[in-house]
């Protein structure tokens, strides 16, 4: 004890070790999921849920897509979306191929996406169509030989997926016009994938998983090399301070609900929301434009959830807007907050100290 003294901060609960080589690789702990939580909703986007059985059988088959494709274990493979159900998917598909998945900033300019995807050696790359025009001014420069497509509305059924697109595209501008000629659409590459075969890869603790790149403040950015185990035990740490607070909700059958505002390309969004609710069965609400403060409230007002990891800025625009009765859809609320606000357990913040995101806590 004497020689771990920060032990006797933690609180009750909370143990003082884990152990990470409880799984052999993130393929391991996501198919124990996709087992364990078939039936369960794992996202909720737009008024939509994805099951975690739909998450297995659609990354099952993107990753029989790309091996298809003749790529080999150890690509690398590049992610660039907000936060969409594609996204994990993605994550699931490269993951269980063998490949690397590497996070790219959706908001990059040109010249920074080529830097990324030269650094890294992207083979292919999946990327949403609202910023498909920025990988076509760099594409030529890149190592990058295969493209798939998503749209906004790829997830939500033939009406209102068709719906979302046109208004995404036509009404509200958000896809600039591009040429990306070799381009595979998502839908197209499952359709695909569905009738390839896909050969499980032998994936180990020290694989590498990811290539999370910094933010590039002190020059360009360069790519953390992240293997299998870390983030397993990254997970792992954070269901160990997590589980005092949800337990009560767990043992009464109630699935533990977290908003996913931060962007899933960033390592805290990827471990807390999507590695964490994976692990443990949880539900994950996607906002994919968090900026849209009043958006994201009116999304919020329509689910009831226990867990908000953001940062201070988002805690203090919600916190403003709720305080000055600028509250949309103001039938679903309840004293001019959100149901969902009734039932919240646990903010996690980063970025910032815990004092002030502490202090807009009591504000919402």
């Amino acid at each position: 004890m004497s020689e771990r003294p920060w032990l006797a901060a933690y609180p009750e609960g909370v143990p003082a070790d884990i152990d990470p080589s409880s799984y052999h690789s993130l393929v391991a702990l996501m198919e124990q999921a996709f087992k364990a939580y078939a039936p369960r909703s794992a996202y909720s986007y737009m008024g939509k849920d994805i099951s975690f059985g739909d998450v297995d059988s659609q990354s099952q088959a993107f990753a029989a897509y790309f091996q298809s494709l003749g790529m080999q274990p150890g690509d690398r493979v590049a992610i660039m979306m907000p936060n969409v159900p594609q996204y994990p998917i993605a994550v699931a598909a490269i993951l269980r191929a063998g490949f690397v998945v590497v996070n790219v900033n959706p908001l990059y300019t040109a010249r920074e996406l080529e830097h990324q995807l030269k650094d890294s050696g992207a083979r292919a790359i999946v990327i949403i169509e609202n910023f498909a025009h920025t990988l076509e001014q760099c594409i030529a420069s890149t190592s990058v030989e295969h493209v798939v497509l998503c749209a906004m509305g790829d997830m939500l059924g033939t009406l209102k997926g068709c719906l979302v697109n046109y208004v995404v595209r036509n009404v509200k501008k958000m896809v600039p016009a591009f040429h990306l000629p070799k381009a595979v659409r998502y839908k197209d590459a499952i359709r695909r994938g569905s009738s390839a075969t896909f050969t499980k890869a032998h994936v180990g603790p020290n694989d590498i998983a990811v290539l999370q790149y910094t933010g590039g403040t002190t020059g360009v950015s360069k790519g953390a090399v992240l293997l299998h185990r870390h983030i397993i035990a990254n997970t792992l740490q954070c269901e160990a301070w997590f589980n005092p607070v949800v337990n009560n909700l767990r043992k009464s059958g109630e699935q533990v609900t977290s908003v996913c505002a931060l962007p899933l390309y960033h390592i805290f969004a990827f471990t807390v929301n999507m590695m964490l609710s994976m692990h443990t069965g949880g539900k994950n609400i996607l906002i994919p434009n968090p900026r849209d403060i009043k958006a994201t409230l009116k999304e919020l007002s329509n689910h009831k959830f226990h867990s908000f990891p953001a940062v201070n800025t988002l805690f203090n625009g919600l916190a403003h807007l709720l305080a000055v009765g600028q509250v949309p859809g103001r039938r679903h609320h309840c004293g001019g907050r959100p149901q969902g606000l009734r039932q919240w357990r646990a903010g996690i913040c980063g970025s910032h100290d815990a004092g002030s995101c502490s202090e807009e806590r009591r504000r919402l």
